[in-house]
């Protein structure tokens, strides 16, 4: 992506980026079509690829929110709010 890439272009790869990441970590834990729908919004492993997400790319928290069927962004932000809180550190970084 370079300087003469504006507004749209910008945000549709970050998004294939940060698309790429989820069917990643979805394929790796083996889950089927559906289970983020059958999880909990505030589900632990939900929780642990959004904070892949967030150092990794440069989607708003609200497209993570609705990518990973976790709710509103401010539940989102709550969340990792909490876990950085609990944890003492900042966004925790997944081996790819």
């Amino acid at each position: 992506m370079g300087p003469e890439h504006f507004g749209a272009e910008r945000r549709e790869g970050a998004e294939a980026l940060a698309e790429g990441i989820v069917e990643q970590e979805i394929a790796r834990r083996g889950w089927g079509s559906g289970e983020l729908d059958r999880r909990a919004k505030g589900d632990k492993d939900k929780l642990a690829i959004a904070e892949r997400l967030r150092p990794e790319t440069t989607v708003p928290v609200s497209w993570i929110a609705e990518r990973l069927e976790m709710g509103t962004r401010g539940y989102l932000h709550h969340l990792l709010h909490r876990r950085r809180k609990t944890s003492g550190k900042g966004y925790a970084k997944t081996k790819n």
